[in-house]
């Protein structure tokens, strides 16, 4: 997919605050936007949740829930060997954590400056920059396939992106992806009490977008509420086995965005699909 570059204006203008909108936003313009900030935002993402997220450590959401514990790819010691994609790695710290049980992970992320982060950091694993909606491997390539928020929330065409893993893996491959639990859409994106009331309705799909004054989006995510999940996971070929939403832990005090020990013991935040290529 071509990409549009990034206007030198937006990537200069430290002050530029963007309009926050809800609008329609397709496959070319929701990947051209989201480049472009994780591109620009990167650092400041690493700087924020780097020491949350660790150097190589699997964490599936901000709940802090670790694939250590929660096993959904699959038992550690069963990992070695394994080809596995990561989509939507940043700075790899997944691929990292997979790399030390002895599977050969590839990280793939449509941003250039994140994956740049995963060079300091130190990865003896491939670095792939693509969208995931085409991914540029053979068919069959990997035996698992996972998303720690990554690609899903921020792309258009969902079913697309699921097609492509489902085309990379080999038969009986898993792909396990995170994404904000859909119930967070109908809630302010707020971690105190302002963000427990209802503010919009959990089935208005619309696209959030934020936007430069020319009206072109630098930053667009998407809303599927749980049942559109579930039907994009099998329009795309697979077959769903397990939803994880994680419950908020004693131990974690932080907040990130919107979660929160407040909001966590009340409403899920992360919504986890495990899914297999039969």
């Amino acid at each position: 997919m071509i990409q549009e570059p990034v206007s030198p204006e937006i990537a200069s203008d430290a002050s530029f605050e963007p309009e926050a909108t809800r609008r329609d936003a397709g496959v070319a313009e929701s990947s051209r936007a989201n480049r472009g900030w994780w591109d620009r935002n990167a650092d400041e993402y690493q700087i924020e949740h780097g020491t949350f997220l660790g150097d190589d450590r699997f964490v599936w959401g901000p709940e802090g829930l670790d694939e250590v514990e929660a096993e959904l790819l699959g038992p550690p010691e069963d990992l070695k060997g394994k080809d596995v994609l990561e989509i939507g790695a940043g700075a790899a710290q997944c691929s990292r954590w997979l790399a030390a049980q002895g599977a050969r992970p590839v990280a793939l992320d449509i941003s250039h400056r994140q994956l740049q982060h995963a060079l300091r950091i130190g990865s003896a694993f491939p670095l792939v920059c693509a969208d995931a909606g085409a991914l540029p491997f053979a068919d069959a390539s990997f035996d698992l396939a996972c998303s720690a928020y990554g690609a899903l929330p921020f792309v258009a065409d969902p079913v697309l992106v699921l097609s492509e893993v489902r085309r990379v893996l080999r038969p009986g491959g898993r792909f396990v992806f995170s994404v904000t639990h859909p119930i967070r859409w109908a809630f302010a994106d707020e971690p105190g009490p302002e963000g427990l009331s209802v503010s919009a309705s959990y089935f208005d799909r619309t696209p959030y977008v934020e936007q430069d004054d020319d009206g072109r989006a630098v930053y667009v995510e998407h809303h599927r509420t749980l049942g559109d999940r579930v039907r994009d996971v099998v329009a795309a070929g697979l077959r769903l086995v397990d939803l994880v939403e994680p419950e908020w832990p004693a131990w974690n005090t932080s907040e990130w965005g919107g979660w929160s020990p407040l909001r966590g013991n009340l409403i899920p935040g992360t919504a986890i699909f495990v899914c297999v290529r039969d």
